[in-house]
C-alpha cells in the first residue's frame, strides 16, 4: 500500500504562519475582553450586539479599498502598518479603561478602528498564501492557518483574557496591543515572493499585469459558481451573525457562566472548530470539496439551532462546538477554492469584493439578532441555525459542484495574443 508523501509548505509559509499566530493571539484577547468590557457599561442585548456588528462594518466600508491597496503595494509593509494602527488603538483603549473615561460609544469607535486594520492584515494573510505554496497545497495551507487561529484564539487567548479581565480590566487590552505590534514586525520577515500581486509560487509562472478593477468585477460576475457562492455565503454569514451577536449575554445570563470563565466556555466551543480545521483537508482529499462543504455547512446550521433549544450549559456548549466544527470544515475548502479560481493578479481586490458582499448584511443581521434576543437570548440561535439549514438544502447542487471547479488562467496583458 503506497503512502502519500506531502511536500513541506516551506519556510516562507512558516514565517507567514508565525506572524498570523501573533496576530491571532492579539485578536483572541481583544475579542474576549471587549465584549466583557461592554457588559460593564451596558446590559442591553441590542447595544452588545451592535458592538459585534461594528466589528464587521469595516469590511463593508473598507474591504474593497483594502483589496485595491494590497494588489498595488508591498503586502508585507501593509500588514505591518495595519497592525501598528491596531496597536495604537489598543493603547488608547487601555488608557480610557484605566482612567475610567470609557463610554459604550467610545468603545464602538475603538472597535471600528480595530476593524479597519483587520481588513488589511487579514486580507493580506489570505492573498499571500498562493505566493508561498503551490496550488495543490492550498487546502493544507489554509487548514494550517485556520487551525492555528482557532488554537491560539480559543485555547490560549480567550481563556487567558477572561482571567486577566478578572484581575484588571485593562490588562488584556494592553497585551492585545503588544500582540498586534509583534505580528506587524514579524510580517516584514515574510519572503519577497509574497510582496506583490504579480508573484506566484507556481513553477514557471509568468508575471502578471494588474487588470483594472472593472475586470475584477466582471470576472466575479461572469463566473457562475463564484457569483452564486458569494450570494450563498452572504446569506449564511448573516444568519450566523444574527445568531451569535449576543452570545456573551447568553453565556452570562441564560447559562449562568461566571465572567471569569467565559473564555473557558468559549474554549469548549473551540474544540469543535479546531477539530474541523485540522481534518478538513483530509476530508477534501477523500471525498472532494463539494460533498465536504455541503455536509459541513448543514451541520453548522443544526449545531447553532441546538444551542437555542436548551438551557443546559453543557448541552449548549456541545451544540455550539458542533456548529463551530461545521463552519471550520467549510472555511478551509472555501478559502482554497477562491485562491485557486481567482488569478493572483486580482486576488486582493477580488477577496475584498467577496468579503464586502459576503459580510455586507452582517452588521444589520447582528443588530436585528440583538433586538430578537430581547425576547429570549436563545431565539436568535434557533432562527439563525434554521436559516442556514434551509439555505444549504436549497443550494445543494451549487455547493456540490465545488468539486469540479477549475483554476482560472492568469489574465493576459493588453496587446499580447491570447
Amino acid at each position: 500500500m503506497s503512502t502519500v508523501v506531502r511536500a513541506p509548505l516551506g519556510a516562507g509559509f512558516g514565517r507567514l504562519w508565525t506572524s498570523a499566530i501573533a496576530s491571532n493571539l492579539a485578536d483572541g484577547l481583544g475579542r474576549t475582553a471587549v465584549p466583557l468590557i461592554a457588559t460593564t457599561l451596558t446590559r442591553d442585548p441590542a447595544l452588545i450586539a451592535g458592538l459585534t456588528a461594528v466589528t464587521f462594518l469595516p469590511w463593508l466600508l473598507f474591504g474593497i479599498p483594502a483589496g485595491m491597496l494590497l494588489d498595488r503595494v508591498d503586502r508585507r509593509v501593509a500588514m505591518a502598518v495595519a497592525n501598528s494602527l491596531r496597536f495604537a488603538v489598543a493603547a488608547v483603549l487601555a488608557v480610557l479603561v484605566s482612567t475610567d473615561s470609557l463610554t459604550i460609544w467610545l468603545l464602538y469607535v475603538c472597535v471600528l478602528a480595530f476593524g479597519l486594520g483587520e481588513t488589511v492584515f487579514d486580507n493580506a494573510t489570505t492573498t499571500v498564501v498562493p505566493s508561498l505554496v503551490t496550488r495543490d497545497q492550498l487546502d493544507r495551507a489554509n487548514g494550517r492557518m485556520q487551525s492555528a487561529e482557532i488554537t491560539i484564539q480559543n485555547f490560549i487567548a480567550t481563556p487567558i483574557a477572561g482571567f486577566l479581565f478578572a484581575v484588571a480590566i485593562a490588562l488584556p487590552i494592553w497585551l492585545t496591543g503588544a500582540g498586534f505590534l509583534v505580528a506587524g514586525l514579524l510580517a516584514l520577515s515574510i519572503p519577497a515572493a509574497a510582496a506583490h500581486a504579480h508573484r506566484s509560487a507556481e513553477p514557471g509562472a509568468a508575471a502578471a499585469v494588474l487588470p483594472p478593477l472593472s475586470a475584477v468585477v466582471r470576472f466575479l460576475w461572469e463566473h457562475r459558481f463564484l457569483r452564486w457562492m458569494i450570494l450563498l455565503t452572504s446569506t449564511t454569514a448573516s444568519a450566523l451573525a444574527f445568531a451569535q451577536g449576543s452570545v456573551v449575554l447568553l453565556l452570562l445570563q441564560t447559562f449562568g457562566v461566571p465572567a471569569a470563565l467565559i473564555g473557558v466556555a468559549e474554549a469548549g466551543v473551540g474544540i469543535g472548530a479546531l477539530a474541523g480545521a485540522l481534518i478538513s483537508s483530509r476530508f477534501v482529499e477523500r471525498w472532494g470539496r463539494g460533498r465536504v462543504m455541503f455536509w459541513a455547512i448543514l451541520l453548522s446550521g443544526f449545531g447553532l439551532a441546538g444551542v437555542g433549544l436548551t438551557s443546559n450549559v453543557v448541552i449548549g456548549v456541545v451544540a455550539y462546538a458542533i456548529g463551530a466544527f461545521g463552519v471550520a470544515v467549510w472555511n478551509v475548502p472555501w478559502g482554497a477554492i477562491r485562491q485557486a479560481i481567482i488569478p493572483n493578479a486580482m486576488l486582493g481586490r477580488a477577496l475584498g469584493i467577496v468579503r464586502t458582499i459576503g459580510w455586507g448584511l452582517t452588521p444589520i443581521a447582528t443588530v436585528l439578532g440583538g433586538f430578537v434576543a430581547r425576547i429570549d437570548l436563545r431565539l436568535p440561535f434557533v432562527i439563525g441555525g434554521g436559516v442556514v439549514v434551509v439555505v444549504t438544502l436549497i443550494a445543494s447542487r451549487l455547493i456540490l459542484s465545488a468539486s469540479v471547479q477549475e483554476p482560472a488562467a492568469e489574465p493576459i496583458p493588453e496587446g499580447q495574443p491570447s
